[in-house]
């Protein structure tokens, strides 16, 4: 896709905004840098996200004797970032100003304040439009970009009644051109939604790696892809989500009320576990587990789907992932999903291929034609 406005500035030099600069130059677009942190920007610009903006010896842009950009993408920490975006629509009165903040209810009041004190006008407040993408990688900073981070993922636009449509608009082209998907929705849903699937799954990760801080190593040694999966984010940076959860408590704290209750309940079967009805209650907890597990959505944003599960032993060696898939690609059978997990105490791969129910006996019986090992 061709790049969706000729220059953009970017306030912030993270893992997002660098990402966002390196996927639009590669789109041709004139990309400015900017970021508090001198040596994060330099990374940035030494791995081609973009070029810097003039500043001066404080470090202030320089914004009447430099370039005018079309949009200003703030890229800031969630608790500056609606400083930020006052900032930038006060400096750049002809310009687009979106942020990429996780959390948009605050930044909105930001602005809306900014409004009401005299700092910017109404007008200026309309070149605002408030957005998300929901992608990252547990790793931060610029030095884990990646220009395609955002393909395929969703990106929220959250305008409000005063946003300008050119706004929105700029701000949809800039997410699609970077290969998002682009979903529309008020601030306020948007940050209900985020605290439910984002900032709780983090919260629970994180609970339940913090358990392991004291585990023998042996009894880690076990621990197979349930516990990698179910602890994956938690590693992930501490003081960001600080900022993240403080600004979405409200949300969060809801959502929490529900989790502590579920705990207590599970707390007093356990205590009890022989007694009547305390097996039903254990049951039931894993069946609404279950039912909710089943309506997210499936592959493609398709509805739920179950896929059958061939699992093939393979060795620890360079070649035998693309060995199996190659097999698999010629008896004819698509790959659904595909997940590795290690066997402890052997050289050897357990290679999980998803595919549609209908052809798993097909895929094992070919497979096993061909000298793999199907368990």
């Amino acid at each position: 896709m061709t790049a969706p406005v000729s220059t953009v500035l970017i306030r912030g030099t993270g893992l997002l905004g660098t990402s966002i600069g390196l996927g639009l130059r590669a789109r041709g677009t004139t990309v400015l840098l900017h970021d508090p942190s001198p040596s994060a920007q330099a990374v940035a610009q030494d791995i081609g996200a973009g070029r810097a903006y003039p500043v001066d010896a404080a470090g202030v842009l320089i914004h009447d004797d430099g370039p005018s950009p079309e949009v200003v993408i703030v890229a800031a920490p969630p608790d500056v970032t609606g400083q930020v975006v006052v900032d930038s629509l006060r400096r750049f009165p002809a310009a687009v100003v979106m942020d990429i903040a996780s959390v948009k209810v605050q930044i909105a009041a930001d602005v809306a304040e900014a409004v009401s004190e005299g700092t910017i006008t109404a007008q200026d407040a309309a070149r605002y439009v408030g957005t998300h993408p929901m992608a990252g990688r547990e790793r931060s900073g610029p030095v884990a970009a990646r220009g395609a981070l955002f393909t395929a993922a969703p990106w929220v636009v959250c305008p409000n009644e005063h946003t300008a449509p050119e706004a929105v608009e700029s701000a949809e082209q800039l997410a699609r051109a970077l290969g998002a998907t682009v979903y529309r929705m008020g601030a306020e849903e948007h940050d209900a939604s985020v605290a439910l699937i984002s900032h709780l799954p983090q919260i629970a990760a994180s609970l339940v790696a913090s358990r392991l801080q004291e585990t023998p190593a042996g009894s880690l040694a076990l621990a197979g892809n349930g516990l990698r999966d179910t602890t994956r984010i938690a590693a992930s940076d501490p003081q960001l989500w600080v900022q993240i959860l403080s600004a979405n408590a409200p949300q969060i704290v809801e959502i929490l009320y529900g989790v502590r209750e579920d705990l207590n309940r599970l707390i007093g079967t356990m205590e009890q576990p022989t007694a009547p009805g305390s097996r039903l209650d254990i049951a039931q907890l894993i069946a609404e587990g279950n039912a909710g597990q089943a309506r997210i959505p499936g592959k493609h944003g398709a509805p739920p789907q179950a896929f059958a599960v061939v699992t093939v032993l393979v060795d620890d060696t360079p070649g035998q992932i693309a060995a199996v898939l190659a097999d698999v690609g010629e008896a004819g059978v698509n790959v659904e999903d595909l997940r590795m997990d290690h066997s402890a105490g052997y050289e050897v791969g357990m290679l999980e291929i998803s595919v549609v129910p209908g052809h798993k006996q097909e895929l094992t019986d070919a497979l096993t034609a061909r000298g793999w090992k199907v368990v």
